[in-house]
């Protein structure tokens, strides 16, 4: 059990049979009466994003949660296929399970699969990836003076907006929290 005081973004509580992400948090303190927590939180099963208010000081428990590192191996129908590097079982993860960080997946990439009593309820990326442009519109020449942006096509089918000087055939490191790019490669 921890204090509501001590919730961080990110962090997995066990509420009402449930489990539950925070996904942004307040500590509310009124001029008048008690202060309190306004929290969203979002439903590991189901994707749903309700908000919640504590008391200062409630206690909720915090769900134990096992971090496993497995490897993509490829995408079958709906589900995609991981191998446990420890073991080398592999496993169907549903793609609603697996979130917004599909669209950056790629073969052989590592991932942190989170388990919670033997059950799956999502993925961790890594937070950059470096894929290679398939696809984006040539740079036209003179245009590079207000340093803009145009939309590039990756690897993995995911769009970005990137510098004028990428082309085509370039790798790129992209952060896959804010969906920017970062750097060439």
């Amino acid at each position: 059990m921890i204090s509501v005081n001590d919730l961080k973004n990110g962090l997995t509580l066990e509420l009402d049979n449930g489990l539950w992400t925070v996904v942004e948090f307040l500590h509310v303190k009124p001029g008048k009466g008690a202060a309190f927590v306004r929290t969203k939180l979002k439903n590991a099963e189901t994707g749903n994003v309700v908000e919640k208010t504590f008391r200062a000081g409630e206690k909720v428990a915090k769900a134990m949660l096992d971090r496993r590192e497995m490897q993509y191996l490829y995408k079958d129908g709906n589900e995609y296929v991981m191998m446990d590097n420890e073991t080398y079982e592999q496993l169907q993860i549903p793609e609603d399970h697996v979130g917004d960080g599909k669209k950056y997946l790629k073969e052989n990439m590592i991932v942190q699969v989170l388990m919670h009593d033997k059950r799956i309820i999502g993925i961790d990326i890594p937070a950059h990836v470096e894929l290679e442009v398939v696809d984006t519109p040539p740079a036209e020449k003179g245009n590079t003076a207000q340093g803009g942006s145009k939309p590039a096509t990756l690897e993995t089918g995911a769009v970005v907006q990137v510098p004028f000087f990428v082309s085509n055939g370039d790798v790129i490191r992209v952060d896959t929290r804010s969906n920017e790019y970062l750097d060439r490669v």
